[in-house]
C-alpha cells in the first residue's frame, strides 16, 4: 500500500478523554447562561430607585436576556454549521462581556434592555448551544451523566453569583457590579477555546511532520461549504444549515408544546424571589442567600438525576421521568404560595432547588432522545426559538400581576399551574404517541398494509 493511501473511519464519541475538558467548559457555559439572568435580579431594587420604574420594568431585563438566549437558537445553529463551534463561542464570549460592560454606563432602563438584555443575551446564546452540541458529540453511553454534570453549572454559579452580586452592590454599586460581571464573562472565551471538534480518523503511514500538520488542521474549524455528507451515490452533499425537516417528528412537536408551557413559569419564582423576600422585611444579604440555597440543592440534584436517567429501565421512559419532574416543580410552587416568613422561604427554596434541578438535568436529554445527535443542532435551535416567545411573556406578566395587585401569591399559583399543565400534557401526549407508533410498527399492521396493497393492485 502506498504512502499516500488513506483509510478514513468515522469517529465514535470517546465518552471520555478530551471530552472531560469539553464537559468542564460546558459546565461553566451552562452556569453563566442560566444563572446570570437570575443572579442579576440582585440589582433590581437599586435599578428601580435609580430609574424610577416598577417590578415589570426590571423583570424585562432578565426576560430579554433569556429570550435572546432562546430566540437566537436558529442563528446559533446556522453559525455553528457554517463556521464550527469554537469560533462562534469566542465571538459569543466577547459579546456577552461587552454587553455587561456597556450596561454599566447606561443612563436609562431602555439602554439596559439593549446592552444587558440583547447584547449579553446574544453572547450567551452563541456560547450555550455550541457547548451542548460539543457535549453530545463527545459522549454517548455516558451522555445522561455528562448532561447532568454540565447542567450542574447552573446551580453552582447561582450559588456563587448571587452573594457575589450583593457584595459588589454593597461596595461598588450596581454600575461597578455590572462592570466586574462583564469581566467575569470573558471566561466564556476560554471555554470556547477548549471545544476541539472531533474529526474523522485517518489510518496511514506518514512522517511526524505531516502528522503534526494534520493535527493542526483538525483543530481548526471546517471552512464554509466544506462540511458535507455522502449520499447513496457517493457524491458529496452539502450539510443543511438549518434542517426544518425535524418538525415532521411528532415527538418533537409534543416536546416543543410542553416546553413552551414550561418556560412560561419556570423562571418566574427565581427572578422575583429576592424582591419578594426584601418586601417581606428580609435583610438584603439573607434575601440574596435564598438563591444560593436553590443553587446548593440544585448542585446535587442534577448529577444525581443524570445518573438515574442513565439507568437501563429509566432511559427508554425519559419523557415520563421528565413529566414527574415538572409535576414536582409545579406542586412546589403552588404549595409554597402562602409562605411569607424566612423559614418558609428557605423550605420552598430547598424543594424548588430539587425539582428545578431535575427539570434542568432532563430537558436536553429528552430532546436528544427524540431527534438523535445528528439532528440535535437544528432541533435545539427551533426549540429555543419557540421558548423565546414564552420567556418574553412569563416573567413580565408576573411583574405586572405584582404591580397591579400587590400580591405575590398569584405568581406562584400561575407558575405552578403552568408546570403541572405541561407535565400532564407531556405524559399523556407521549403515551398516545408511543402507543400509536407501536401499533403502526407492529407486524400485524405491516401485514394488513401489504394485504390491502395487494388487493388494490389485483385486476
Amino acid at each position: 500500500m502506498g504512502m499516500n493511501v488513506e483509510d478514513r473511519e468515522a469517529v465514535r464519541p470517546p465518552d471520555g478523554g478530551w471530552g472531560w475538558a469539553v464537559l468542564l467548559g460546558g459546565f461553566v457555559i451552562t452556569g453563566f447562561s442560566y444563572a446570570f439572568p437570575k443572579a442579576i435580579s440582585i440589582y433590581f431594587k437599586e435599578l428601580m430607585k435609580d430609574f424610577n420604574c416598577g417590578y415589570s420594568d426590571t423583570a424585562w431585563i432578565s426576560s430579554i436576556m433569556l429570550a435572546m438566549l432562546y430566540g437566537s437558537g436558529p442563528v446559533s445553529s446556522i453559525m455553528v454549521n457554517k463556521f464550527g463551534c469554537r469560533p462562534v463561542m469566542l465571538v459569543g464570549g466577547l459579546l456577552a462581556s461587552g454587553g455587561m460592560i456597556s450596561a454599566s454606563f447606561t443612563t436609562n432602563i431602555t439602554q439596559l434592555y439593549l446592552t444587558a438584555g440583547v447584547i449579553t443575551g446574544l453572547g450567551l446564546a452563541l456560547n450555550f448551544q455550541p457547548s451542548l452540541i460539543m457535549l453530545g458529540s463527545y459522549f454517548d453511553k455516558r451522555r445522561p451523566l455528562a448532561n447532568g454534570l454540565a447542567a450542574a453549572g447552573s446551580p453552582v454559579f447561582l450559588s456563587v453569583l448571587s452573594p457575589l452580586g450583593q457584595i459588589l452592590l454593597n461596595h461598588y454599586g450596581w454600575r461597578g457590579g455590572f462592570l466586574i460581571m462583564g469581566g467575569l464573562l470573558l471566561n466564556c472565551c476560554t471555554c470556547g477555546a477548549v471545544m476541539r471538534p472531533l474529526q474523522r480518523k485517518e489510518r496511514k503511514t506518514r512522517a511526524k511532520g505531516e502528522a503534526f500538520s494534520q493535527e493542526l488542521k483538525e483543530m481548526m474549524p471546517p471552512k464554509a461549504g466544506q462540511e458535507s455528507e455522502n449520499n447513496n451515490e457517493g457524491r458529496p452533499r452539502k450539510k443543511k444549515l438549518l434542517d426544518l425537516g425535524v418538525l415532521r417528528d411528532r415527538g418533537l412537536i409534543i416536546y416543543i408544546i410542553a416546553k413552551f408551557i414550561v418556560v412560561l413559569g419556570l423562571f418566574v419564582p427565581t427572578i422575583l424571589l429576592v424582591n419578594y423576600a426584601k418586601d417581606q422585611g428580609v435583610p438584603d444579604q439573607d434575601a440574596a442567600f435564598l438563591l444560593s440555597i436553590i443553587g446548593f440543592i440544585d448542585i446535587f440534584a442534577r448529577p444525581t438525576c443524570g445518573v438515574v436517567a442513565g439507568l437501563k429501565w429509566v432511559r427508554p421512559k425519559m419523557p415520563y421521568f421528565f413529566s414527574i419532574a415538572l409535576l414536582f416543580n409545579g406542586l412546589t410552587d403552588v404549595c409554597s404560595a402562602t409562605y411569607t416568613d424566612y423559614k418558609g422561604l428557605v423550605i420552598f427554596c430547598a424543594f424548588f432547588g430539587l425539582s428545578y434541578g431535575m427539570v434542568g438535568a432532563l430537558q436536553f436529554e429528552v430532546l436528544m432522545g427524540i431527534v438523535g445527535t445528528s439532528s440535535f443542532s437544528s432541533a435545539l435551535g427551533l426549540v429555543l426559538l419557540i421558548e423565546a416567545v414564552a420567556v418574553l411573556i412569563g416573567p413580565p406578566s408576573a411583574g405586572y400581576l405584582v404591580d397591579a395587585y400587590k400580591n405575590y401569591e398569584l405568581i406562584f399559583y400561575m407558575a405552578g399551574g403552568e408546570q403541572i399543565t405541561a407535565g400532564v400534557f407531556l405524559a399523556l401526549a407521549s403515551f398516545c404517541c408511543i402507543k400509536q407508533k407501536k401499533r403502526k410498527d407492529s407486524p400485524q399492521m405491516h401485514q394488513a398494509e401489504e394485504d390491502n396493497n395487494r388487493i388494490q393492485h389485483e385486476p
